[in-house]
């Protein structure tokens, strides 16, 4: 296990780890928090009040990360959970445009509401602007998940402009992209990936006029939380709060340290460092470039080459995919590189 600094911040590194599009590695720092708050709980230390702050933190972080105020972020367990709010505010015989091969956890949501004359018409992401022009909603990974392609941002803001909602999912992109998101009607994001979290946290910024009903309707939407936890009638709180759902603690108490660190980076150099990585693989694969941090690597025999090398990689559509984070290091690039030669 490798001990490495980046960006102000300790990581124990095993090898040559590759796969932050699956799961991040955290800071030993946010490492730390959550087994500070485990042995608080084993030792019979916990008390629930006191995660009120971590929660608070970590919304804070994502709001700076994707541009948008604190009182707009609701926090729940999973992207197709904060996802799902967004679908069922859509009228029946919505119509609703994805990229092919979306992610699931964007399209499905949308597609269980067929049973209202909802449609989900799925197209090439490069058309994906073209095709949405008079749908109600364009939903959207901002980098697809499979290859680490990236979307046309302003052609979304384009399509956003003519009338159609627009949602982000930048659970591949937050936390090493740097773009503007908070134009967006929705930007939803999982932790546990790039924004380094332990999983169980996921949040979503929502425009002040989209009207979402708060159908999990927590006793942690409470207007007043800790006073409005017994009987009716419905007070929930009077911002993006009113959709929250009760928080796993020890994930909230990871992304406490780990969100406002990485909103408080230079989110160019870390764009450039992350995307510069990748460029190099891509340059020596004889690939085309590309903006991500993300490469999917289509060569016969990939997959177990790499593993043979100890490289820490994913499948994904029949290809492999690497991905380039804060602590990796050309030399990750080199053993990359070596081991698919």
């Amino acid at each position: 296990m490798g001990v490495r600094t980046a960006f102000g911040e300790t990581f124990h590194v095993p090898g040559t780890y590759l796969d932050t599009a699956s799961i991040g590695i955290p800071p030993a720092r946010v490492a730390d928090a959550v087994a500070d708050a485990v042995a608080a709980w084993r030792t019979g230390g916990a008390r629930a009040p006191s995660y009120d702050a971590a929660v608070e933190a970590a919304r804070a972080g994502f709001a700076a990360l994707a541009g948008v105020p604190a009182t707009r972020v609701a926090i729940g367990s999973t992207v197709s959970e904060l996802v799902g709010l967004v679908a069922a505010a859509l009228p029946d015989g919505a119509r609703v445009v994805v990229p092919a091969r979306e992610f699931t956890s964007v399209g499905f949501p949308f597609a269980a509401h067929a049973h209202r004359g909802v449609t989900v018409a799925e197209v090439p992401l490069a058309d994906l602007a073209d095709a949405a022009a008079g749908c109600d909603l364009v939903a959207c990974s901002v980098v697809q998940s499979a290859d680490g392609a990236v979307a046309d941002l302003d052609a979304l803001r384009g399509v956003r402009a003519g009338g159609s909602r627009v949602l982000l999912d930048a659970t591949q992109s937050l936390g090493w992209f740097d773009a503007d998101l908070g134009w967006a009607d929705a930007v939803v994001a999982g932790g546990y990936k790039w924004l380094l979290s332990p999983r169980g946290a996921s949040w979503l910024g929502v425009a002040p006029d989209l009207r979402l009903v708060p159908l999990h309707a927590s006793w942690y939407a409470g207007a007043d939380r800790w006073e409005s936890i017994y009987g009716l009638p419905l007070r929930l709180a009077g911002d993006a709060r009113a959709l929250d759902v009760s928080p796993a603690w020890f994930s909230h108490v990871g992304a406490a340290v780990a969100l406002p660190w990485l909103a408080s980076l230079d989110r160019a150099q870390v764009h450039a460092h992350c995307t510069g990585l990748a460029a190099l693989v891509r340059a020596e694969l004889g690939m085309a470039p590309d903006a991500s941090a993300i490469v999917a690597i289509d060569r016969a025999g990939a997959a177990g080459r790499l593993a043979a090398a100890g490289i820490v990689a994913a499948s994904r559509a029949g290809r492999v995919r690497v991905g380039f984070h804060l602590y990796n290091t050309v030399d990750d690039a080199q053993r990359l590189l070596d081991a698919l030669r």
